[in-house]
């Protein structure tokens, strides 16, 4: 199924799947695919940037992925009702230090969706935290599929 074929109202199933295709379409790091999911006059509030639209959206996200480098995505569902799902989030990413280094970071985080009749997104709002890890306390590494990590209470 398709994101847009999940179209509010929401039921618990119907929400699990849709954060569960959201994750995997951002997990492309592709900003056309991603906008698309959107309605064409999307408002976002990425935590201090706002912007509207599919093509302030593209720019953002790919100025995010130029940044963002090894970027890996989990969403978990944290609540939903008939046209909004709320969504408990955890992704990394490394930024290139002086000298080559990379400094890994994991990024917590919630957003708030709310959608349009066809199943797109028109509004979307995330406050998230980026916190400083290292190599060995990533979750999310090369190979290992982000829906079977085991994150423990203290994270959630």
């Amino acid at each position: 199924m398709s994101g847009f074929g999940i179209k509010p109202p929401f039921t618990a199933e119907s929400a699990h799947k849709k954060v569960k295709v959201a994750q995997d379409l951002w997990n492309t790091r592709d900003p056309e695919k991603v906008a698309n999911a959107y309605t064409p006059d999307s408002i976002w509030r990425n935590r201090d940037q706002f912007m509207r639209g599919h093509e302030e959206i593209k720019k953002f996200l790919t100025k995010k992925w130029e940044r963002e480098n090894g970027y890996r995505l989990r969403k978990e569902l944290f609540a939903f009702t008939d046209n909004k799902i709320a969504v408990q989030f955890f992704y990394e990413f490394y930024e290139t230090k002086e000298g080559g280094v990379k400094q890994w970071y994991r990024c917590y985080g919630l957003e708030d969706w709310t959608y349009a009749e066809d199943g797109r997104m028109r509004k979307r709002q995330m406050s998230g935290n980026d916190v400083p890890i290292t190599e060995e306390e990533r979750w999310f590494k090369d190979g290992v599929d982000v829906n079977s990590v085991e994150i423990s209470e203290k994270h959630l």
